[in-house]
């Protein structure tokens, strides 16, 4: 089934939903200058939105410091169907406070990485990706 949701608050469907917390990776588009840049990245879906961990040296974090508009997609590809959902939102970041302190937790107990390689307030922040539209396939 193919959905899409014009400009407006967007909500998931079930199977969307269910989707987007089984998966983790995703990729993600910035732009800066107007050229693109797309990279993959782990994220947590929570309350329609996206939170993704990154580096304040980071191509994708100098573009959203910029430019707040921002684009991601989570796909599973198979030679006998694809499902995916794609958004396009503003990207904000979230640098310190009870919020990073809520998602560096639930960071830390999904992705070994952030076990393997901690970081504190003031060391990276994270980026939630609110959407403004969406659309979706291959989803039962």
């Amino acid at each position: 089934m193919f959905s899409f949701e014009p400009l407006r608050k967007v909500s998931f469907s079930e199977p969307e939903t269910d989707f987007l917390i089984k998966n983790e990776a995703c990729r993600l588009a910035t732009c800066h200058n107007g050229i693109p840049h797309v990279v993959p990245v782990s994220y947590i879906f929570e309350n329609a939105s996206f939170f993704i961990a990154t580096d304040y040296e980071t191509r994708k974090y100098e573009n959203i410091k910029r430019n707040k508009k921002a684009a991601l997609v989570v796909d599973l590809y198979s030679s006998v169907g694809n499902s995916s959902v794609c958004v396009q939102g503003t990207a904000e970041t979230i640098e310190s406070g009870d919020e990073f302190s809520r998602l560096y937790k639930k960071f830390q107990d999904r992705f070994e990485w952030v076990r393997l390689d901690p970081w504190k307030e003031g060391e990276a922040p994270f980026v939630k990706v609110t959407p403004t539209n969406k659309v979706s396939w291959g989803l039962k």
